[in-house]
């Protein structure tokens, strides 16, 4: 949170897809107004952005009933991805042998700001 308290932010972790992919959807919604990059997961293709619009939905609750943000003002100022654990699973081979495979995990960061309209007087 910054000092002049315009930022909310909301982690999803432990995210059952590999971080290449969830960083796809996230460079989507990056600088959009938040009511807007909702309505962009909600008609992505991928999957997993069903997963990065509920972090989207939690970082909007989080400003409106912490910090009393209005909804409307809200765009998305940051959206990463990070690794996770990584689950490990062998698959027997040809020869008695045995080859791995990892099942990574991510975790979703979203950052909302609070655009202040200017009022224009003349």
């Amino acid at each position: 949170m910054s000092k002049d308290n315009t930022l909310v932010k909301a982690i999803n972790k432990n995210v059952r897809t590999s971080p290449r992919k969830l960083a796809l959807v996230c460079n989507f919604i990056k600088g959009k107004k938040a009511d807007v990059a909702l309505r962009d997961l909600e008609f992505a293709r991928k999957k997993i952005a069903h997963d990065v619009s509920k972090t989207v939905k939690s970082a909007i609750a989080n400003a409106e009933n912490n910090y009393q943000f209005d909804i409307d003002n809200l765009f998305v100022k940051e959206a990463f991805v990070g690794k996770s654990l990584v689950m490990k699973r062998y698959r027997p081979r040809a020869k008695g042998r045995a080859s791995p495979i990892k099942k990574p995990f991510s975790r979703i960061t979203i950052v909302l700001e609070e655009k202040k309209e200017k009022k224009v007087s003349k």
